[in-house]
């Protein structure tokens, strides 16, 4: 029987991680002699006090959802998978292709082919360090990060050399055409009288990234299939015992995770830019790491630590724009928050399942 209950495990221990976190944030900023309690304010105006804070808000959550859950799926079969930045960029690579070169009629049709090409070049980019994983003992931590940069390398060729225009200097595509453009939050809700800022970048792909979220849950708790990968991820002897084949886990796992990834393009490629360019991922696979790690690789507590990191963004843009706080002290914020819920989770967890093993003597 377990000793904390399910919901101090999934709530509790994140959120007094997370407030430990922003006590040392607090102290670093007292430090640099600025008010902590001014930053945290500009912070909240800055990425939630507007239907413009809120449209870069939620356009950062978007990325960081596809690629924390890419991490989280990869997670429950205790894959390290951090090679979602590369993954991500190649699933940009394929979205644009597929933007490019088919003539959709509209974006209901395209955003649909869109995913299927992020999701299938993110999983081909994958399958390698997979299958050598799954075959050759190579460790996935290894090989996913050494991809990262094959496909920044790979990228930066078929950008400058391949699918730039005649006579255009920045390695990049050309814009993809009008029928391919997603509709951002102001265009979605206009309709129902919903005023919305015009130049916000979230769009329609959120919605994506929310049902990417509802697919995951069902697959890993209402399927064999996410059974087997949970099983494999708590004990491979026990689950080869069993019958689950190790090489179709992770071989699938890792295509799964991939696939997710590649499908983030969505947003920033699709969605956001209207064309392919370099760098376009902008440290969001790194980023997937820390959202799966706070959110419990569960997809719900993706979906809201992607929220909070994405007003982690918005906010320290916010800071570094009208304060002498410098914009790296969110990368700063970031990895306390990393190491609380992740390095450190047994500094909060030990003491929390004393005081329930207390509460249920006592009760």
């Amino acid at each position: 029987m377990d000793v904390m209950p399910k919901w101090a495990e999934v709530v509790l221990v994140p959120l007094i991680s997370l407030l430990l976190a922003a006590v040392l944030s607090a102290l670093v900023i007292l430090a640099i002699g600025e008010d902590p309690i001014e930053a945290v304010n500009l912070m909240i105006t800055g990425a939630l006090g507007s239907t413009y804070g809120w449209g870069y808000t939620l356009y950062y959550a978007t990325n960081f959802m596809f690629t924390g859950l890419a991490v989280a799926i990869a997670f429950q079969a205790r894959l390290f998978n951090i090679g979602g930045e590369g993954q991500a960029a190649l699933g940009g690579l394929g979205v644009a292709l597929v933007c490019l070169y088919i003539p959709w009629p509209h974006w209901t049709l395209a955003i649909l082919g869109a995913a299927i090409g992020g999701a299938v070049f993110g999983a081909a980019w994958a399958a390698i360090p997979a299958y050598l994983q799954a075959k050759r003992g190579s460790h996935i931590v290894i090989t996913t990060i050494m991809f990262n940069f094959i496909a920044a390398a790979l990228l930066n060729y078929v950008l400058v050399s391949v699918l730039r225009p005649a006579g255009q200097m920045d390695p990049a595509t050309a814009r993809f055409p009008e029928a391919v453009h997603l509709p951002t939050l102001h265009d979605m809700l206009a309709p129902f009288g919903i005023a919305f800022s015009k130049a916000a970048p979230a769009n329609i792909s959120l919605l994506l990234a929310v049902a990417a979220c509802v697919f995951l849950w069902f697959l890993i708790w209402r399927t064999k299939l996410g059974f087997e990968i949970r099983a494999f991820g708590q004990s491979e002897p026990a689950a080869q015992y069993a019958g689950i084949a190790p090489t179709r886990i992770i071989m699938i796992t890792l295509l799964i995770s991939g696939a997710l990834a590649g499908m983030m393009a969505t947003n920033n490629v699709m969605g956001e830019a209207e064309r392919l360019v370099l760098n376009s991922v902008e440290g969001a696979g790194f980023i997937g790491i820390a959202v799966a790690l706070m959110g419990r690789s569960h997809p719900f507590g993706v979906f809201i630590a992607a929220i909070l990191f994405g007003f982690l963004y918005q906010g320290g843009a916010e800071l570094a724009l009208w304060t002498s706080i410098p914009r790296e002290l969110i990368v700063v914020i970031q990895a306390l928050v990393i190491l609380f819920t992740g390095a450190l989770d047994n500094m909060v967890r030990m003491p929390l399942e004393r005081l329930f093993l207390m509460m249920r003597k006592e009760g």
